[in-house]
């Protein structure tokens, strides 16, 4: 949605911190000794002790640590050091359940634990994959203090690693100079820095090779890439590790969601486009917004609206003025009449005023977080001075349920967003505390909102350790680190959970009121476990082609975090955009998993029919999405069911070759659609990278034989480059303006042959709207030129024939039988493609199809 950029400046907090030097700053640390080993078959414990005088540098050393190691599955390994005192804060598991494996014999697990004792670093350890090191701690000693934690692993100089974030940045992390600090935090996207979410989860790839490493932790946190080794820095908590032994991409992305939380089942309608705008002046405007998109001949499949709806920006209200209800009624009307959907916006801070139900009945249920002597604590959002609900509050979830229920009985929309959920404030501390409860402060609120003398001397305010958090303190700009929740913690502990409770507790509601619908809900604070239950986009983003470019890696980081279903705003959120710019945003937009237009007010409008060259770049490339969508919602059920990402960089399917370890200037959907965007103003053509094997336009179904170098193609400003992986077969539909017109056209396959004459491809298909649907897996294989249609499984009756087959690389067919009987057809030829049409194939059956 939107940021409120406050005019303060960074000060000297943090700033000693180096952000280059991953060395330990807490010299002549003693480490830890290990003893009172117990072996299970599973794994051990054991008792680690200070292993000489405690350093207290940036806390107080914990003298006694419990040591625990699992083989959770034979793909998984779960050590944890933990306090034995049991002090130490950990996530609980109502707000994240993990998944705990059946436990394995350790001698047949993939990942082995191997301890060991020196005398200047104390106690290490070596997790080993086929007898070599994946994580290696020795010769770096554990600290381990009430609120600083410090591991060290020692990594190649060139290390590829891969996730932890969230930070916009290049995928590929460089291995000698990154700090990556886990802190949610609202702030407008800037390169480099802690974001929106929370996710401490990284891949490897180390000799051709990947394994994951997973720490299960909701304290802020620094992790830092240098001088051969990653370091964790931790604000407390224990030291909660899962390791994944791969040894694939997408194995470790398997074995990760198999933990946390797999994919949430989204409806088909999620995959179409989207369209939003910060500032649109009322439910006329956004009418004539629909129309235009029409008009235009560019799909729209769902219309958004950002605060501007609400009553004085307040939650589950509508404005009289601009956007009464009866209007909001019948646009939904008009909508859904047309098989389109509305979301609307929510934001958590609830604005404190006794004429406001909302309030007033979480006020009596006890619902809000608190200051520590037990007022309410009182921050400052959109419509004023706003409290917070507290998640973790008993009657919470009865308030929630009962404010989203009487907002959907006035209005019925189809999907839910939720912003502003890290949680954002506007002010430093509880500055409503003790103002008048009605009194609305004057907006912007760009100047000096409402602070606080900063208590230097309380260590939840200001832990010895700072990491490096780009705002004044910790509390800057969110809910204040010493502010109570219901169960005693506080806000210190738990602030990076706070958007994954809100989704639960938004999900929870969706599934209870709908139960049979599957929810849709767009979140942008995230955690460990939030794609099992929301959506993301990745913030308030700029339009600069540099933001263009670093999407495309937020989309794979997001991939790797187990939250597939996830864009950028496309053309960005902020800064005027340009009609090149936005041309060729729209182009690579049509291939996030999640597509949506969407920026700010105050800014020119940047609905792709505003530019004839953006909206024909629009047609062209929504027309390959949405013939596409099949394939894409085959995708990501593979997501649903195994974690897979849609979106994927290319080296998560070609990992031995070194040209792609850092190739984010390219995307596959799946692992046969290749696009190739242009990410540089003024250019015409693009340097694209083919790995070997066969490659065909999309368009023209041209051949390139990829020997695993770059190839200069043509791009022209309303052109997008994109090809169909050799040895794939991609479903696709003829494409609508909208998914419900879409499922009703005939299916019709690519048959994109590898130079052996042979292509392989799935079909996933259900209802796209219920959780208990029937569904239908489908397998083609193509070889000896024939095509094999099985029937993995399900019963889901697909509606629509196979009508049309598209042959690519195979040639010379002058007559088709299906299940051995001659069909009749009409069959077209060129140098690189044969199409077959007049086809009426029945998909739920086993079928051969044979060329002759």
């Amino acid at each position: 949605m939107r940021t409120l950029t406050l005019a303060l400046a960074s000060t000297l907090y943090g700033m000693w911190l180096s952000t280059a030097s991953a060395r330990s700053i807490v010299k002549g640390c003693p480490g830890y000794s290990a003893s009172h080993v117990t072996t299970t078959s599973h794994g051990l414990h054991a008792l680690l002790t200070l292993n000489g005088p405690p350093c207290n540098i940036y806390g107080q050393d914990i003298a006694d640590l419990a040591l625990t190691v699992r083989a959770d599955t034979d793909s998984r390994l779960h050590i944890h050091i933990s306090d034995t005192a049991n002090t130490q804060f950990q996530i609980p598991e109502s707000v994240l359940p993990l998944d705990k494996g059946a436990g394995t014999d350790k001698r047949h697990s993939s990942l082995q634990f191997v301890h060991t004792h020196s005398k200047t670093s104390g106690f290490g350890f070596k997790v080993l994959r086929g007898g070599k090191p994946i994580f290696d701690t020795t010769g770096h000693p554990l600290v381990f203090e009430d609120q600083y934690l410090e591991l060290t692993s020692n990594v190649p100089a060139d290390a590829n690693i891969y996730g932890l974030g969230e930070s916009p940045n290049w995928f590929r992390r460089d291995p000698q100079n990154t700090t990556i600090t886990l802190w949610n935090r609202d702030v407008a996207d800037p390169l480099g820095e802690n974001v929106y979410g929370s996710h401490s989860v990284f891949m490897e790839l180390r000799d051709k090779q990947f394994h994951g490493c997973y720490l299960h932790n909701s304290h802020g946190m620094d992790v830092i890439l240098a001088n051969q080794t990653v370091q964790f820095r931790v604000l407390g908590g224990t030291l909660d590790l899962y390791f994944f032994a791969g040894p694939s991409a997408l194995s470790v992305v398997d074995q990760y969601t198999q933990l946390v939380g797999r994919p949430n089942r989204i409806p088909y309608w999620a995959l179409g486009f989207h369209n939003c705008r910060f500032g649109y002046t009322g439910v006329g405007e956004v009418n004539q917004v629909i129309a235009n998109y029409s008009a235009a001949r560019i799909p729209l499949e769902a219309a958004w609206t950002d605060i501007e709806y609400m009553d004085s920006t307040r939650d589950f209200t509508f404005d009289n003025a601009n956007y009464p209800l009866d209007k909001m009624r019948k646009q939904l009307d008009y909508l859904h009449a047309r098989g389109q959907k509305m979301v609307l916006i929510t934001d958590p801070a609830i604005h404190v005023n006794d004429s406001y139900g909302t309030y007033t009945r979480g006020q009596e249920l006890d619902v809000f977080i608190k200051n520590a002597d037990g007022s309410e604590y009182i921050g400052q959002v959109w419509p004023g001075y706003t409290t917070f609900p507290d998640w973790f509050a008993p009657n919470v979830s009865r308030w929630w349920n009962d404010e989203l229920k009487r907002y959907f009985e006035a209005l019925p929309i189809d999907g839910m967003w939720i912003d502003m959920n890290e949680p954002a404030s506007f002010c430093i501390g509880s500055c409503g505390s003790g103002r008048p409860r009605d009194e609305v402060p004057t907006p912007p609120w760009v100047a000096k909102p409402p602070g606080r003398p900063l208590d230097r001397n309380n260590r939840l305010l200001v832990p010895p350790y700072a990491i490096n958090n780009h705002e004044t303190e910790l509390s800057s700009k969110t809910v204040e680190t010493i502010a109570v929740h219901a169960n005693g913690v506080a806000e210190y502990h738990v602030h990076n959970l706070y958007g994954l409770m809100e989704s639960r507790a938004t999900y929870d509601f969706l599934r209870a009121y709908r139960p049979n619908v599957r929810p849709f809900v767009l979140s942008r604070s995230t955690f460990a476990g939030s794609g099992a239950l929301v959506s993301h986009w990745t913030g308030d983003n700029a339009a600069t082609w540099q933001d263009l470019h670093v999407s495309i890696a937020s989309t794979f980081d997001f991939g790797i975090f187990g939250i597939p279903m996830v864009g950028a705003d496309i053309c960005g959120f902020y800064r005027n955009t340009t009609e090149e710019l936005c041309a060729r945003w729209v182009q690579l937009g049509a291939f996030y998993p999640f597509s949506r237009s969407h920026n700010s007010r105050w800014l020119r409008p940047q609905e792709p029919y505003r530019w004839p060259s953006v909206a024909e770049s629009a047609r062209r490339a929504l027309g390959v999405r949405y013939a596409l969508l099949s394939y894409i919602y085959t995708c990501y059920q593979n997501a649903v069911e195994r974690g897979w990402p849609v979106a994927r960089p290319l080296v998560f399917e070609y990992p031995h070759m070194t040209e792609t370890a850092g190739n984010d200037r390219q995307m596959l959907v799946g692992d046969s659609i290749l696009v190739s965007p242009v990410l540089l103003k003024g250019d015409r053509s693009v340097d694209a990278f083919f790995p070997p094997g066969r490659w065909f336009d999309w368009y023209n179904h041209s051949l390139i034989d990829g020997i695993g170098a770059n190839v200069t193609l043509d791009a022209p400003l309303e052109h997008i480059n994109v090809h169909i992986r050799g040895g794939r077969i991609v479903p696709v539909q003829q494409p609508e303006m909208t998914t419900a017109k879409l499922r009703q056209n005939d299916f019709e396959l690519i048959v994109a042959a590898d130079a052996d004459g042979t292509a392989a491809g799935q079909l996933y298909m259900d209802d796209g709207e219920t959780l208990d649907t029937p569904h239908r897996w489908l397998d083609f294989n193509f070889y000896q030129r024939s095509l094999w249609i099985d029937q993995r499984s399900g019963t889901y009756a697909i509606s629509r024939p196979l009508a049309k087959l598209v042959l690519l690389g195979v040639h010379g067919v002058r007559d088709v039988f299906v299940n051995g009987v001659m069909a009749t057809c009409a069959i077209s030829a060129s140098r690189t493609s044969t199409v077959i049409t007049g086809l009426s194939i029945d998909l739920n059956r086993k079928s051969r199809v044979t060329f002759a």
